[in-house]
Formats: C-alpha cells, structure tokens, sequence
C-alpha cells in the first residue's frame, strides 16, 4: 500500500483517496516573470512520478497545475524591462513547456495560467466579503486572518505570536522563510500605472498571487482534493493561506494529503542572481547531458532530502543511469542462448517488480527503488553469462521494465 508523508500530519500515512476511481491532484507551477531553474524542476518531478505511480497502480489523476503570470514580481519586472506583462510571461512559459516536455513531465491539458481564472478569483473574493473572512481597506482586498480558526494549521503556527494591533501585507510574496502575522491581500485595487487590471463585480484591479492558486484549484478540481504539492518554501505562509481561503469558503477539508519538496543547491549554497549560480535546464542539456541524465539526477535523491549540485555528482550520476541502461540493453539482446525459461531467471524478474513497487510505496522511494532492480539486473547478467537465461525470459523482462520506465522515464 502507498505511504505519503504528509506535511500537515508530520507523518507517513496510508494513502486512502477520497474517490477510488479518481484522484485529485494539485501541483504548485513556475512563476513565470522569469524562466524556471534545475531547482524549480526538481519540484516537478516528483510531483510527476508522483502522478504516474498512481497511475502504474491503477488511478486515474486529475490534476492540474498553474502558470502564475500575474503578480508583483511579474509586473515589476515588465516595468524593469518596458515590455508588456503578457510578452514576458509568454518568453518564460515558452521555455517551461519545451523542457518540461523534453524532460517527459506531464502536465495537464490544458494548463492554466492565473489570469485565465480572474472571474473564479473574483467569485472567492465575492463569497469572502461577504462571509466577513475578507474586508476592503484603502482600494485593496484583504483576508481577516483571525476570523479562520485554524489558521496556519499546516506549518503548527504559533499564534500567541500574533499582534493586537491590526498589521496588513499588501505584497504577493515575501522573501525567505518568514512568516507574516496579520491580513494578506486578495486583491490589488487598481492604481495608476498598474499593467494589468481588470473591472470586475468587486472593482478594478488585480488578483493577489493567495487567491490564484484556489482560483485555479476550485475552478478546475472543486473544493475538496486528495492532494497537495509544492516545495518547501510554501509551507511558510502560502500553502496556509490556500487552506484558510478554499476552508472558509467550502466549510470543509481542502487536500487530505500535503507533499513538500527539498530545495536543489549548488556547490553547497543556494541559487541566487547575486551569487550567479543560477542553472537551467537549456544550460546543460546543451553542454553536458541528454534530457534522462538531468531527469534522473533530480529525481535519484528523495524527494524531501536537499540536493546539492556539483559538477562531479552530476557526472557521477550520468555515468551510473548509462551503466543501467548499457545493462538492460545488454540483456534484451537476442545473443546465443538457451530458448527455455528458467526458474531463477523468472524468480529475479519478478523481484523486479516487487522491489519497485515497495519502494516506490514507501513514500516515494525512487532511488533505492533503482539502486534494487540494478542490483537484480547485475545477477540477471551472471545467469545470461551462464547460459540461465533464456530467450522465453526477455519477453516478460522486457514488460516489466517498460511498465516501471512508464513512471521512472529514465531506463530506455
């Protein structure tokens, strides 16, 4: 059975979904004011064998994923640039949906961006207002923190921290790992010079980046889903202000199930412009790798452990996926021997699909769930050397490993 560590738990849980015959997924997407980087891929990779393991064990995935092109950091940098906010986002999501098709991630059809959900945005606000959980202050929208009891649940925010004086933060996000106690904004009352607003039912302006997600989600999912993913920096703040928005609105549970990825650093420190340490798929795709060599570096180290990029590892990496892969090929080659099946050859094969599946159960176990079928496939190679492995054997081989690649993508 699958056990998912879920964030909001602290613990590793029996996946049960609401809905046997369907799971409801969301995944956190790329900001798109600039193109992503090798850490934001690692974020959607694992959601990606996420969402084809459950389907290797028979779900079916709803899912769905956003695009936020609307935003400070959006509309600043078109300003910095004097480009049209749309022009920048559309060169960022341009670069997106090319590496995340070369690195075989799924992504639902189509993908929404945020300001294609301006009317649900608008709708929550609406409900909100008029519920008491939000309130107009000087043109702007705001969420009354206070008035969502459990607010902060999933980070286990300490709420005696909390100033008596009302304290409101008009920005969509906030750098680092911090908190802020008191309102956020839902939306942006227009102001002069603003490139992107809309006249809406609740006045002009434009949608916070707290009320897109549950735009997109509830618009496209409903309110009630089996899953939610990110990386670890939504924990602070983000992922909690979903929960407050979608839970007020709907009364009920928003996501069952809460995943947080680690961050990818770089020779030991963290990706910044000042550091000018910043990698990108295009980057080494075009100087060192295939796209399965990046893929199965940043999906090898769990999910939920740092990563640390350096030049050596990654070799080190590349060098070990070729070695599987030169293996398997090595296997399925039709060379001389025996036609007949025999019993250790098949008792090792189906270990193959054993060792994958309790590894992968066991919260999403990719690498040791590699590590295994190699070690599986170096004794298959001894058999083949011994002439006990027979031509009825690759078939059923063959099979398995295509089913497995299905979710890895890495092994043909």
């Amino acid at each position: 059975m699958l056990e998912l560590f879920n964030t909001m738990s602290r613990s590793k849980e029996v996946f049960k979904p609401i809905d046997p015959k369907i799971i409801k997924m969301f995944a956190c997407g790329p900001s798109i004011y600039q193109r992503p980087h090798i850490g934001n891929y690692r974020t959607f990779l694992y959601e990606d064998i996420l969402i084809k393991y459950l389907e290797y064990s028979g779900y079916k995935v709803r899912h769905t994923t956003i695009l936020t092109d609307i935003e400070n950091k959006s509309i600043s940098e078109a300003k910095k640039k004097n480009q049209k906010v749309n022009r920048l986002t559309s060169t960022a999501a341009k670069f997106f949906f090319k590496e995340a098709k070369l690195l075989q991630i799924k992504l639902p059809d189509p993908v929404p961006r945020s300001s294609t959900s301006i009317d649900q945005s608008v709708l929550l606000i609406k409900k909100l207002l008029d519920s008491g959980y939000a309130y107009i202050h000087k043109g702007d929208i705001f969420f009354d923190a206070l008035n969502f009891k459990e607010f902060g649940k999933l980070f286990r925010l300490d709420m005696s921290r909390w100033p008596e004086k009302k304290v409101r933060f008009r920005k969509d996000t906030y750098n680092g790992r911090r908190w802020n106690l008191g309102d956020f904004i839902l939306w942006h009352g227009y102001k002069d010079g603003d490139l992107a607003t809309w006249d809406t039912k609740i006045g002009k302006g434009w949608p916070s980046w707290n009320i897109q997600d549950p735009a997109v989600i509830t618009k496209h999912l409903g309110y009630g889903i089996d899953i939610n993913c990110g990386g670890i920096d939504n924990i602070y703040r983000h992922h909690d202000y979903t929960i407050a928005i979608v839970e007020s609105v709907s009364k009920k549970p928003y996501a069952n199930y809460y995943l947080h990825g680690e961050h990818l650093i770089v020779n030991g420190k963290s990706m910044s412009k000042s550091r000018g340490n910043i990698m990108y798929p295009e980057a080494l795709l075009k100087k060192h790798c295939l796209p399965y060599h990046l893929r199965f570096f940043l999906l090898y180290r769990h999910y939920r452990k740092k990563l640390n990029f350096t030049d050596q590892k990654f070799k080190n990496s590349c060098d070990y996926i070729d070695l599987i892969r030169k293996t398997i090929s090595g296997l399925l080659t039709h060379k001389d021997r025996s036609a007949e099946s025999h019993p250790e050859a098949a008792m090792l094969i189906n270990r193959i699909k054993t060792e994958f599946e309790k590894n992968m159960n066991n919260d999403l176990e990719f690498g040791i769930a590699v590590d295994t079928i190699f070690s599986i496939l170096k004794k298959l190679e001894i058999l083949q050397d011994k002439n006990e492995f027979g031509l009825k054997d690759i078939p059923k081989l063959k099979g398995i490993l295509q089913r497995i690649n299905a979710v890895t993508g890495v092994l043909f």
